[in-house]
């Protein structure tokens, strides 16, 4: 087994520098080939006992039960003994839930006819922000017929400005709706409050956690208590293991419906809007279990670099792309400078679809 030598978080949420803690809050019991039902039943029972939270795994050969909770050297050696117990591996890392040690098989999540994790690459398109109706709904049709496989679009806009344009809110949610209606595309739009989670939930089918909120950890937990997929944006400054906790977060609360997605980080180089770390892409798919799409649209801020950066994702081996497409990005009222207009995202989108092609008869 490997073991990674990462830091830790303190309960309260904040990060600590220090990989002092959080060391024993979590294990995994390997149950032997043959292991009954009772004997599986009594250790999970055990478990619960002790106070740990148990997560239940049945592969094709073995069953394995991820258990959170205080790991003391006597309780791991109270578990080795029990019957169809093979053996119990502590596990490492800060993060849990997530952890590719705790769930050895990829999540895959649905969302209506699609499936992100599983192997398909899905294409999520539109423009940054619902500015209207008939503009948005003309967009909705044009990503569609090029091959987008979901819908974007924000209804609340989070802007450096407070001059900004913002959104338009509930109408945009409305908006948002009625293209998911004419379109059939499940719609993936922004949520930034606390006190939004419920009224967001009611129209979005993915309900997204923008880079500045990565560790809005008030929202992390509320979007916990959801059963809708959370699509959680790497934050500007975010380390790869900052960005896991905050899906460990929405996890511990409950929803382990949670897609990750790169869309840069900010370093000094200046000709980008951000960097895009197309190495998280790999790393995450290493470390955890969840499936990972990449944004190269925030990723470059330029949409001349939209497409080649898409393109290498798909090859990184991503589950899906983020594109923003506006039809005329010179009057768009939010990311202009990044957007592709349609012809160039229909040309986009049949240059991804070879690469895939490729890469699925590579295997």
């Amino acid at each position: 087994m490997v073991k990674y030598a990462i830091g830790d978080f303190f309960a309260d949420g904040f990060f600590s520098p220090s990989a002092t803690e959080g060391g024993n809050v979590g294990m995994i019991i390997v149950m032997e080939k043959n292991a009954s039902e009772d004997q599986i039943r009594h250790v999970s029972e055990r478990l619960q006992e002790e106070g740990f939270q148990v997560h239940l795994s049945k592969g094709v050969k073995k069953t394995i039960i991820g258990a959170i909770g205080e790991r003391t050297p006597a309780v791991m050696e109270s578990f080795e003994v029990l019957p169809g117990v093979e053996k119990i591996v502590p596990i490492i890392q800060p993060f849990k839930l997530a952890s590719r040690e705790f769930q050895e098989k990829s999540t895959s999540i649905k969302v209506g006819e699609a499936v992100v994790g599983n192997g398909s690459l899905q294409i999520i398109a539109g423009p940054c922000a619902v500015e209207g109706r008939e503009k948005f709904l003309e967009a909705a049709h044009l990503v569609k017929e090029a091959g987008a496989t979901m819908l974007r679009g924000g209804a609340f806009k989070p802007r450096t400005s407070p001059y900004s344009f913002q959104g338009l809110a509930k109408q945009g949610l409305e908006i948002l709706a009625e293209a998911r209606e004419l379109t059939g595309l499940p719609i993936v739009t922004e949520i930034m409050d606390t006190r939004m989670v419920e009224l967001v939930a009611e129209y979005a089918d993915i309900l997204q956690v923008g880079a500045r909120n990565m560790q809005n950890f008030f929202l992390l937990k509320e979007l916990g208590k959801i059963d809708k997929p959370v699509l959680l944006k790497r934050g500007p400054s975010a380390t790869i293991e900052e960005w896991i906790m905050a899906a460990e977060y929405i996890m511990s609360s409950g929803n382990k419906k949670v897609i990750m997605c790169e869309r840069g980080i900010r370093t000094f180089e200046k000709y980008t809007r951000n960097t895009l770390d197309l190495s998280a892409v790999p790393l995450i798919k290493q470390l955890t279990h969840l499936p990972v799409i990449v944004d190269p649209s925030h990723g470059t801020g330029k949409w001349k670099l939209v497409e080649p950066m898409a393109l290498a994702a798909v090859a990184a081996g991503c589950d899906g792309l983020m594109v923003e497409v506006h039809q005329n990005p010179s009057e768009a009222l939010s990311d202009g400078p990044q957007s592709l207009i349609p012809d160039n995202f229909k040309r986009l989108v049949l240059k991804i679809n070879k690469i895939s092609s490729v890469l699925k008869n590579d295997y």
